[in-house]
């Protein structure tokens, strides 16, 4: 019989909600673009002590790192949940494509820390990149996209995403939806769909965009 899983206790909760603080705060300086700060800056805007800091991440860099897995950890649960409706490949790309570009009118601190990143994010293992890579070989291999090399498709379709996402924050008032459709449109195209199978796949009905 497997154990029961040990109980948190008062002193678990508190470094957790340190913790939380701390990456909120990271947060919130990378999606103003200020990386530059100090330790005492990001302890002090997470209303913790100095100390504290240590007990939890071991530099700067590693609480950033944090902050930016963090983000990208809800976008991949978010995308992960909407595509298992679907089974074709190329379907299952566009619809990630659409539902992260009306992600930046839900999330857009978050979006912020994303582009603040720049196209580095493109490297990671964790969130954007890995997932679009399976898709765009899974459509190259089921013949709805042209052969690519898949490391240059990856960064093709994320620079659109990226200059995408970057745009929307720049215009408030416009409609992601429509914009974030077209993009997506132009990909497919790129990757070698004809103009009527991209239009059917920006065109139709999407999930309802998860609550975050």
């Amino acid at each position: 019989m497997a154990a029961a899983p040990e109980a948190r206790t008062r002193t678990d909760r508190r470094r957790e909600r340190t913790r939380a603080a701390l990456v909120g705060a990271a947060q919130k300086f990378l999606s103003e673009g200020r990386s530059a700060v100090s330790i005492q800056e990001i302890t002090e805007a997470a209303d913790v002590g100095f100390g504290s800091f240590y007990n939890h991440f071991g530099s700067k860099e590693e609480l950033f790192d944090e902050a930016v897995r963090a983000v990208l950890n809800i976008y991949s649960e978010m995308r992960d949940d909407i595509v298992e409706l679907y089974t074709d490949p190329a379907e299952v790309f566009a619809v990630s494509f659409r539902m992260t570009g009306r992600l930046q009118r839900q999330l857009p601190e978050g979006v912020r820390v994303i582009l603040n990143s720049g196209t580095s994010i493109l490297l990671r293992d964790e969130g954007l990149a890995p997932r679009a890579r399976h898709d765009i070989v899974a459509a190259q291999e089921a013949g709805r996209f042209e052969p690519m090399d898949p490391d240059m498709a990856v960064m093709a379709a994320g620079g659109a995403l990226l200059g995408l996402l970057q745009m929307l924050d720049a215009r408030p008032e416009a409609d992601a939806g429509t914009l974030t459709d077209e993009m997506t449109f132009h990909v497919l195209r790129m990757f070698g769909m004809t103009k009527r199978a991209a239009q059917k796949l920006t065109t139709g009905e999407l999930p309802p965009q998860p609550q975050l």
